[in-house]
């Protein structure tokens, strides 16, 4: 069952529900304690320390069925030479490994 909540929560390992913030870091406090916070703010170039981050890659990657929709779209904008390094990840096929070794068990 889907349940819609109107205002911020905390999940707890995984499981537990919480709106009660008591003993719990601040949302900002929270938010910068997140692996894709961390990914994002190593590749900031401003270096300062607030909401606001621009970002520069030095690498692009996607999956395999997004691969197509960026080439054609890269090529309909006239752009020849992708001005970083790009790399294509075959998670389609990954996913289906996964679920197959999964069954087996």
């Amino acid at each position: 069952m889907v349940e819609l909540i109107k205002q911020g929560v905390y999940l707890i390992n995984g499981n537990e529900i919480r709106t009660d913030a008591t003993g719990l870091p601040t949302p900002d406090e929270a938010r910068e304690n997140t692996i894709t916070y961390g990914i994002l703010r190593s590749h900031d170039v401003d270096g300062s320390k607030g909401k606001k981050m621009r970002i520069r890659f030095d690498a692009m990657m996607s999956h395999d069925i997004t691969y197509v929709g960026i080439i054609q779209t890269a090529r309909a904008s006239g752009l020849e030479k992708f001005p970083l390094p790009y790399a294509m990840t075959n998670c389609h096929l990954g996913c289906q490994e996964v679920r197959r070794y999964l069954r087996a068990r």
